[in-house]
């Protein structure tokens, strides 16, 4: 846990977690909704453009690159040392991403009945994505409604070449930090007029534009002690959220470990024939750990 510089002026970090990991799955996910310009994933390491407001009330910016250390049972996160002043911030934010505080122990013993549908369907060591910016990824959930994972990483990133934050890191691909609600809120007209040349439909659009004003006016709660059922019905309050788009938001940006997504593409093809009202009841057998239990169906499918 030991923080330092190198001559480059990078600082770097090692964060615990209880093993195993499964690690490349972990990648796998992540890597097949990276953000370009945000995200990069290269040599099994995952890489970011950061932009945070410290308790100063400067906005810092950087970049981070995360990998693993195995026989430490440990994430290294090395970052430019320009984010030395949130660097607290970074490493929580790493943590939630990478579900580091996760006991896979109980989640195997939880989530083990699942072998009984397919042998190593649960696996020990499986994490549940997170994310590093709660509204960019409520946004990418609204996006990603009723479309595949590579259309929604494309509208998402045109998102940020338009509206996001310029990040200089000196690392090819990582050139920009998402757009904070309050960009978002600043800008004029119809929100249709700035999102739908992106190729954001109309109603899309004016959900973002909700989720921004929910978070701007810290309306919804995606934080540490938040009460994820709670926060879901004032997702589902919002226009254009319905109950697919509410419980995915819950599980990637508030960690909700309940959560679960029966009308979900990859999780019928996993357990088809199955209707979803009898996915639901097999998957109440699965509680509290349904977020993790989704996250093992939709990686039997590769």
């Amino acid at each position: 846990m030991r923080q330092h510089r190198n001559a480059a002026e990078q600082v770097h970090q090692a964060l615990e977690y209880r093993p195993p990991y499964q690690w490349d799955a972990m990648l796998a996910f992540l890597a097949a909704r990276a953000i370009p310009g945000i995200e990069s994933i290269e040599s099994n390491t995952y890489g970011r453009a950061v932009a945070l407001t410290g308790l100063d009330g400067k906005m810092h910016s950087g970049w981070i690159r995360v990998s693993h250390l195995p026989q430490k049972h440990a994430l290294n996160v090395e970052a430019s040392v320009s984010l030395q002043p949130v660097l607290p911030q970074v490493l929580a934010r790493v943590r939630h991403l990478f579900d580091l505080d996760c006991d896979p122990v109980a989640v195997d013993e939880g989530l083990r009945v699942m072998n009984d549908l397919a042998p190593g369907l649960q696996v020990l060591g499986t994490r549940l994505p997170g994310c590093f910016d709660s509204f960019e990824m409520a946004v990418r959930a609204v996006l990603g409604q009723q479309i595949t994972v590579g259309a929604a990483r494309t509208l998402a990133s045109r998102v940020v070449s338009q509206y996001g934050t310029p990040v200089q890191t000196g690392i090819a691909g990582l050139s920009h930090a998402f757009p904070a609600p309050q960009r978002i809120l600043s800008l004029d007209g119809d929100i249709e007029s700035h999102l739908g040349p992106l190729g954001i439909i109309r109603t899309r659009a004016r959900t973002i534009l909700a989720l921004a004003r929910a978070l701007a006016g810290n309306e919804i709660d995606f934080g540490t002690g938040a009460q994820p059922e709670q926060e879901i019905e004032k997702l589902l309050a919002l226009p254009g959220i319905g109950p697919w788009t509410a419980q995915y938001i819950a599980m990637r940006a508030m960690a909700w470990p309940d959560a679960f997504l029966p009308t979900d593409y990859g999780v019928k093809k996993a357990l088809m024939p199955r209707t979803p009202k009898q996915i639901v009841e097999l998957a109440n057998g699965w509680r509290p750990w349904r977020s993790y239990a989704t996250v093992n169906l939709w990686n039997s499918l590769h």
